[in-house]
């Protein structure tokens, strides 16, 4: 693998309204990957953020001030579009992320453990995607109070390399097998 470019960020935000409703969108790798060339992406790591947003202010405000007591929001990057949340042992998934809110006891928590950032960029460490589109879906368990919502934005830490012949096509086949 040879990297072609710096390090650069690629992102994408969903804004939550109603609860136990998934909301999507993709980023589109169209202009990064090229089959041709075997150019792919190289996922160095991936932050999801999460900010309640008073929506008559138009202001980003406190989870207090947004959700109705506990709260649960899940939020995926996936290479392939599955249409819901996957499990974790999806060959898909590229990162995930969980964040508990507790409204009682003032705390949150993030249970998600699922390694969302990949090595060193020295040491290519990383997930490389050859897909034309990248996934992101997110949704929250809990009740907005009247007139709130949240945003869930999606950073992904990336580079664009390209492949031998022979890791190229390992990777398609992959992606193929996981696409069943």
């Amino acid at each position: 693998m040879a990297a072609k470019t710096s390090v650069f960020y690629l992102t994408e935000r969903v804004r939550l309204t109603t609860g136990a409703t998934e909301v999507s969108d993709t980023i589109d790798l169209g202009a990064y990957v090229d089959v041709a060339d075997r150019q792919g992406i190289l996922v160095h790591g991936v932050d999801f953020i999460v900010q309640p947003y008073d929506d008559t202010a138009g202001a980003v405000t406190s989870f207090t001030g947004a959700i109705n007591g506990d709260a649960t929001f899940y939020s995926q990057l996936t290479d392939l579009n599955r249409g819901a949340i996957v499990l974790a042992d999806d060959r898909a998934l590229i990162a995930s992320a969980d964040l508990l809110l507790d409204d009682s006891n003032n705390a949150t928590s993030n249970s998600d453990i699922y390694p969302d950032n990949f090595g060193p960029t020295s040491a290519m460490g990383g997930r490389i995607v050859i897909n034309d589109q990248m996934y992101f879906r997110s949704k929250v368990l809990g009740t907005f109070i009247a007139n709130n919502s949240a945003y869930v934005t999606v950073r992904v830490k990336c580079s664009v390399i390209t492949l031998s012949q022979k890791d190229f096509m390992a990777i398609a086949l992959q992606s193929t097998a996981a696409d069943n």
